[in-house]
């Protein structure tokens, strides 16, 4: 294991308790853990994960912005954003964006080493799997950012994937931290479910 795979696992598992509470420190948490998996993830040639981590790094600008400034009917005591749930059309956006993106994604890094043979000497490993990963954490971290409650289905199908991936890849101290995150995203759900109905009666902003 080395320093980088341990100080990630650490900054991630920071970055996510953080997230489960609704703090908005979660998200410089999170930059520091972003940066560091991308270079873990290039030592290891999970290409499409490190590509990942710059889609993180920006979102986790976008973000700490969003939950520091919401609308005013969008606020909630402190100021910051309201949870709320997915409405129908985005819960089908999700799948059909997760069946495309994974083929499409999949089928792109599994050529990466063909066309970009000096930066990308060695194949992709599980590129399919890998892919899946990829698409569905940029759906979960757009909800994130609208803080939907339904983004913690999908970062507990995400961990779980990744978990027994990263242990195949013989990173298992990551492998480790992603069993750890299942226990996280389950009380960030129950969390942010229980901060939903604090708000009383719900608005019809809830379900935009």
């Amino acid at each position: 294991m080395s320093y980088i795979e341990f100080f990630g696992v650490l900054t991630g598992l920071a970055a996510t308790w953080l997230s489960a509470k609704a703090r908005i420190s979660s998200w410089p948490m999170g930059i520091v853990n972003v940066t560091l998996s991308f270079i873990l993830y290039y030592q290891v040639q999970l290409y499409p994960d490190m590509l990942l981590q710059v889609f993180f790094f920006i979102t986790n600008v976008i973000g700490w912005w969003r939950w520091s400034h919401p609308a005013a009917a969008e606020a909630d005591a402190k100021r910051e954003l309201k949870v709320s749930y997915m409405n129908g059309r985005q819960r089908l956006f999700t799948v059909f964006t997760t069946v495309a993106g994974t083929l499409l994604l999949g089928n792109f890094a599994a050529r990466l080493h063909h066309w970009f043979p000096r930066l990308f000497p060695v194949p992709s490993a599980y590129p399919f799997v890998d892919s899946f990963i990829m698409v569905l954490s940029i759906l979960a971290t757009y909800y994130m950012i609208q803080k939907k409650i339904e983004c913690w289905i999908i970062w507990l199908l995400i961990d779980l994937v990744a978990a027994v991936l990263y242990y195949v890849k013989g990173i298992k101290f990551y492998s480790l931290e992603y069993f750890v995150f299942s226990g996280i995203v389950a009380f960030g759900l129950l969390h942010w479910i229980k901060e939903y109905r604090s708000y009383g009666s719900p608005t019809t902003n809830d379900r935009r």
